[in-house]
């Protein structure tokens, strides 16, 4: 086996073991009828356990088809499994890297794969520090499954950067900013969990029915505290953002002459930039703007997004030699 081979069957056994994280998360989440009390839901975070958390709230009406603490163990498994998911695609890189003998971030599908990493270390370290319940892991593993579904998309051989990239400034800049992107997906992710959990709350101090997928949201924590921690994440991973823009602007000086040159993904990156320093300002702004804060964070991965897929596969620009 070579090691373009091996690094495509750890890729693919990242996906796998994933997806059967996912599954083993669902089962707790569905199953496991212990969630937090209302008062105490993530109330500080990090202040409690990720694998026992809360309180009864009722029994189920009739047998439910798996017990508790076989969900629970459900819930350890998808843990285990994401931990060799993630080794797994860290492994991936790393082949990548002794194969081809240069940094793994050259093109779009190592670029895509570096932030679904980042972003599962980032999911490990929340839910080992007991940041958050582990059951979250299902939405979590969901995120990142897509992301490294997506990546299949734009696979690019293993081979020799192009010399335009034949920089260490590819260490600095690009590295930054899988980083922020990683961390930040999960933070959209959160964001996302929050204005969920906050409709269910609304649907039900209303008296209104909850319906699927609504009712999913029962066993969500409280959503001041998901708001909470989308905000100390947002908080953690913008000066990342911001470095990463800033390195990149250096190395263009370097290669291009100029530290702008409105280059579509620079301008995109920059747009990216002032919607996520909106959401930081909303965040400490008045309540009405607070209450809007959430759906700029998930604008500000929209644009993101964009940044990554239409501006690369569709916008020509002095980045388009990296390919996809």
């Amino acid at each position: 086996m070579t090691g373009a081979e091996a690094a495509n069957a750890l890729f693919v056994a990242a996906i796998i073991l994933f997806a059967g994280a996912m599954f083993a998360y669902a089962v707790e989440y569905a199953f496991d009828k212990r969630a937090p009390k209302r008062s105490k839901q993530l109330a500080v975070v990090g202040a409690e356990s990720t694998a026992d958390d809360g309180a009864e709230i009722g029994a189920p009406a009739g047998e439910a088809p798996i017990s508790p603490a076989a969900a629970r163990g459900a819930g350890r498994l998808g843990l285990i499994l994401t931990f060799l998911g993630t080794a797994a695609l860290a492994a991936s890189i790393v082949t990548r890297v002794v194969y081809t003998g240069r940094w793994p971030w050259g093109n779009m599908f190592e670029y895509t794969v570096g932030v679904a990493l980042a972003g599962m270390i980032t999911w490990l370290v929340l839910v080992s520090k007991g940041s958050v319940p582990r059951r979250l892991g299902l939405f979590a593993t969901f995120a990142v499954t897509m992301v490294l579904g997506t990546s299949v998309r734009v696979y690019t051989e293993a081979g020799p950067l192009v010399p335009a990239l034949d920089s260490y400034w590819i260490v600095i800049h690009v590295t930054a900013a899988i980083a922020a992107s990683g961390i930040l997906l999960i933070g959209c992710v959160f964001a996302i969990l929050h204005l969920v959990k906050r409709r269910f709350d609304r649907q039900v101090s209303d008296g209104k029915p909850i319906r699927f997928p609504l009712d999913v949201a029962e066993r969500l924590p409280d959503a001041t505290a998901l708001e909470r921690l989308t905000f100390k994440i947002h908080v953690f991973a913008f000066p990342l953002l911001t470095f990463g823009i800033f390195a990149g602007a250096v190395w263009a000086d370097l290669a291009w002459g100029r530290y702008w040159n409105w280059d579509p993904k620079e301008v995109w990156a920059f747009i990216a930039w002032v919607v996520y320093a909106a959401y930081l300002h909303a965040r400490v702004s008045g309540r009405s703007a607070k209450a809007n804060a959430p759906w700029i964070a998930i604008l500000g991965y929209a644009v993101m997004l964009f940044n990554l897929t239409a501006v690369n596969l569709v916008f020509g620009g002095l980045h388009s030699y990296a390919g996809v």
